[in-house]
């Protein structure tokens, strides 16, 4: 099993927006590539109440990793450049895969 894991620091100048974003355009459209087998979203709890912004993880899970590689070829560039043209640097995300053993 594959985990690909996004994790993401929101400006709150845009939490809402973006939130109410991921669960109904956003996943829904990274779902429908039908490379992934699930997606999970969290927020992650902050470690200083003055940080700035929200951070969030999502994982998507994956059988295999060829299903990551056509994905990150095939789609994921179009679906990162529709986010950053919505929220430029307002969103600052970063990838993991993650493998289990």
């Amino acid at each position: 099993m594959i985990v690909y894991s996004v994790t993401c620091l929101v400006d709150d100048s845009i939490h809402d927006e973006w939130v109410d974003w991921m669960k109904s355009e956003h996943l829904p459209e990274v779902m429908a590539t039908g490379k992934f087998l699930t997606h999970q979203m969290f927020r992650i709890d902050p470690h200083d109440i003055n940080d700035d912004g929200t951070s969030y993880n999502i994982h998507y899970t994956l059988e295999k990793r060829e299903d990551l590689q056509d994905y990150s070829v095939n789609f994921g560039p179009e679906l990162k450049a529709k986010t950053l043209a919505k929220y430029g640097d307002k969103v600052i995300a970063f990838r993991t895969v993650l493998e289990s053993v």
